[in-house]
């Protein structure tokens, strides 16, 4: 193969092999359920509870198709006590409908840093639901 072709190819991949969100890592995903629809454009901020306080590694809007493929991707994780923050106010005030929360904050607890955590949200604008997701 010619060495430029290879160098081109190379060059080609190397974005996507240097941006692949690891295994060690936070995805987020929020369903509008009072259209049945994703929810894009809803930004998700990312914490950590540090000596008492909330210190914030990260902050991603949804995609068109409801997803944050890693909300915190400049963060390594570690064991501890996590927030993330589901701005949804200005989702439904875009849409013309009024809504009962602003925002929708979900806690969580990371025992094993090396494993990988969905934090799926369904969302209506008078009420929420989560789960730990795969």
């Amino acid at each position: 193969m010619n060495s430029l072709l290879l160098l081109s190819i190379v060059a080609t991949l190397l974005p996507i092999v240097l941006t692949a969100v690891p295994t060690a890592s936070i995805s987020a995903h929020v369903l509008d359920i009072s259209g049945g629809s994703p929810a894009g454009g809803i930004q998700i901020l990312a914490y950590i509870q540090q000596n008492n306080a909330w210190t914030n590694i990260g902050g991603e809007f949804t995609q068109d198709n409801g997803r944050v493929d890693w909300v915190s991707p400049n963060f390594t994780l570690i064991a501890g006590t996590y927030r993330l923050v589901y701005v949804t106010k200005s989702y439904y005030t875009a849409k013309g409908i009024d809504s009962f929360y602003p925002y929708v904050e979900v806690v969580f607890e990371i025992r094993d840093p090396t494993q990988h955590y969905h934090v799926p949200l369904t969302l209506s604008p008078w009420g929420y639901s989560t789960y730990r997701g795969s």
